[in-house]
């Protein structure tokens, strides 16, 4: 039996992430979903009903190819992504906010954070599901709903290089300081660019594929 997400995020080295993620604005963990995770996340992407709204991208200038928004409610290894892993983010996120000197502080739980979302009138669920066909691609970027802004963001890739598609996955940075190619299932952390060192990277795809981003806010 495979252990709980909870249990796998918490085996996480969080301190070489938050480590990275101050030099970078982007970390890589090693593996965390299984294969059968990732199939049935994938295959929700035609079940409309499960997704409260469409973005193309290419339409908006944020890259090619497009993502739904989840409605709730949400499927249950997104929900534990999303709370499982937003603690030990908070932390990060706050030590960043105490070193710009602002007044602003991240609850240390998901329930505080969505509570303090709800009373700002920002109620609509954030996790989604990218599509890309082959050449697509994502200029990261963060959609802004209100005046709570969580500073980082998980991207989990579903489809397996060589298997599911041909071709190459990866997070770049315009700079040529960050490329890496992504292995199924590995969840990519980044801080949105006004947060942490500047991050212009895209996740980009030569081949069809599918990923998630579980966004907390």
């Amino acid at each position: 039996m495979s252990p709980s997400i909870a249990e796998r995020l918490a085996r996480l080295d969080w301190a070489a992430i938050g480590a990275s993620l101050d030099e970078w604005g982007h970390a890589r963990t090693p593996v965390l979903l299984t294969p059968a995770e990732c199939a049935e996340l994938r295959a929700l992407y035609t079940e409309e009903t499960r997704f409260r709204s469409r973005v193309d991208m290419a339409r908006l200038r944020f890259g090619v190819g497009e993502y739904k928004y989840f409605a709730d409610p949400l499927p249950t290894v997104v929900g534990e992504l999303r709370e499982h892993a937003y603690a030990p983010l908070a932390a990060i996120a706050n030590r960043w906010e105490a070193a710009l000197k602002t007044r602003v502080r991240h609850p240390a739980d998901l329930t505080g954070l969505l509570a303090l979302c709800a009373r700002r009138g920002q109620t609509k669920p954030t996790p989604l599901l990218l599509h890309y066909l082959s050449g697509g691609y994502n200029c990261l970027h963060q959609d802004l709903y209100g005046e709570v802004v969580f500073p980082i963001q998980l991207t989990v890739l579903l489809s397996e290089p060589g298997k599911d598609f041909e071709g190459e996955s990866s997070c770049s940075s315009s700079s040529g300081h960050a490329r890496s190619r992504a292995a199924a299932s590995s969840i990519w952390i980044r801080a949105r660019p006004s947060s942490s060192p500047p991050d212009t990277g895209r996740w980009r795809a030569r081949a069809a594929t599918t990923a998630a981003t579980c966004a907390t806010a």
